[in-house]
């Protein structure tokens, strides 16, 4: 796991700023380096270029993703649902609180031409899928989820339903409310598959 020092956590919060007012093609090494007060050659000996900002960010974002769903505390009356509810919640609030990530997230028309940044955007799309595959899989096994259809491709329709969620708010310009929506088009899907 890569460590930031305060200054390149600096860098990245003034990056993820100038996303969210300006979006994620704006971002310069010298529109950065005003925004923080620094000189350019000052800013290129924390990153090297923007991409690695970008690479940064994605990474940092990740720890923070793995770390806070790791850290939900579940209470022993939870069904699967309720567990998988508190994952989708801690997502969601975290993106209405930076919707910048989501701008660098959703950038993959930018990023491929990037393989590095691809990557890294596919290790945190993976990432959800294995935590929402596992609480599938965990509600099938104990018959709480019914199980007409496999745990990968529930797991790629719950995810793609929660992706469009989110796109439409980013694309609202953060106007709707994404945890309840979000919640709602998570109730309508766990209906279907929950037992009763």
């Amino acid at each position: 796991m890569q460590e930031f020092t305060d200054r390149q956590i600096e860098i990245m919060e003034a990056a993820t700023n100038r996303i969210s007012k300006y979006g994620i093609q704006n971002l310069t090494i010298k529109t950065l380096a005003e925004d923080i007060g620094l000189s350019e050659p000052a800013l290129y000996r924390h990153f090297k270029s923007k991409n690695e900002i970008l690479l940064s960010l994605l990474e940092y974002f990740k720890t923070e993703m793995k770390n806070r769903i790791q850290s939900i505390s579940f209470k022993p009356t939870d069904t699967t649902a309720d567990e998988l509810r508190s994952i989708f919640n801690s997502q969601l609030q975290t993106f209405t609180n930076k919707p910048a990530i989501v701008s660098v997230i959703f950038a993959e028309s930018i990023f491929h031409f990037d393989e590095s940044l691809s990557n890294k955007v596919a290790e945190i799309m993976n990432m959800m899928q294995e935590y929402v595959k596992a609480n599938i899989t965990k509600g099938q096994e104990k018959g709480q989820y019914n199980k007409l259809i496999g745990a990968s491709t529930l797991t790629t329709i719950i995810i793609g339903g929660m992706r469009m969620t989110v796109l439409k708010w980013k694309l609202s310009g953060h106007k709707s409310n994404l945890v309840k929506d979000g919640k709602t088009v998570l109730d309508g899907m766990l209906k279907m598959i929950e037992k009763n």
